[in-house]
């Protein structure tokens, strides 16, 4: 059996885990996380994300490896094209599975890249909270918005961040940067994200009235897309759902007065869904 590493990297931070997947169960061990300065040179990255991959590793010299990756990025061939994001910008047009798997001592068809909201859903879907649905999306909160779609055993990145929604794009009404402009226009508070507005120090009916517009934005933007996919429920991660008791009743109530109720399911998985979803090109193959 080949022996799996599953990679989730972010802005300035990679997880890594050696992943046992077996039938319709995973098991990681291995576990490894650091923080990584991504404003540096393209080689002080792949040096950091080396460290950290290959303590995980261990003792073992022939492992596969699957990344989750934020895009924009030519995900088949390993390239980042990720440029106006500040983070990473170093690594922009360079093949960043070469550069790894010399790092690693490895060959680059041993590294396998998976847009990071593909992979949440995709290890969701097989060991996690969206194990019973065939038709499904996975959307990700939290300092942005990331989103996948699962049409029977295939799992596509959505791309739902840039859609248009009222007078800007979806992204800008469902992540962290909404909840902070909002408190503060509307309340004159200064919040730094959602974790603030759950804590004693916060009115908490001035709580429950953001949370409340955040639902239903949320309702009214997923809808569209529950009704044209068929969707059987949603998939809900990211820092953003650790609060969901206090905004998902909205956007549930407002999916029923359009007619189209779905199940919403938070993550099992949490983190881990990213590293088993990423390991999937191999076991596919």
């Amino acid at each position: 059996m080949k022996k799996l590493i599953g990679i989730d990297i972010g802005g300035s931070h990679i997880a890594a885990a050696q992943v046992q997947i077996h039938a319709r169960t995973t098991t990681l061990s291995h576990f490894f996380e650091s923080d990584v300065d991504t404003f540096g040179s393209a080689e002080s990255i792949i040096a950091a994300w080396t460290e950290t991959i290959m303590k995980t590793a261990g003792a073992a010299t022939d492992y596969y490896v699957g990344i989750a990756m934020p895009g924009p990025y030519d995900y088949e061939n390993g390239i980042s094209l990720i440029k106006d994001q500040g983070k990473m910008a170093s690594l922009h047009q360079l093949s960043v599975k070469n550069m790894l798997a010399e790092s690693l001592g490895i060959l680059p068809q041993q590294i396998a890249f998976t847009n990071d909201a593909e992979a949440f859903l995709i290890g969701e879907s097989y060991a996690g909270a969206g194990r019973d649905f065939q038709n499904s999306i996975g959307i990700t909160l939290g300092t942005g918005l990331g989103s996948a779609i699962k049409v029977h055993e295939v799992v596509k990145d959505a791309k739902l961040w840039t859609a248009p929604f009222r007078d800007s794009i979806a992204e800008d009404y469902l992540g962290t940067a909404w909840f902070r402009s909002y408190a503060l226009e509307n309340f004159g508070l200064q919040i730094s994200g959602v974790k603030d507005l759950i804590t004693p120090t916060i009115d908490a009916e001035i709580s429950r009235k953001i949370f409340s517009v955040f639902g239903r934005s949320l309702g009214e933007f997923l809808f569209p897309y529950l009704v044209r996919l068929h969707t059987e429920g949603v998939v809900v991660g990211g820092k953003i759902s650790l609060a969901a008791a206090n905004y998902l009743p909205e956007t549930q109530n407002y999916l029923e007065t359009m007619g189209y109720s779905v199940p919403f399911k938070i993550s099992e998985l949490g983190e881990k869904s990213a590293l088993i979803g990423a390991c999937f090109p191999f076991i596919q193959h």
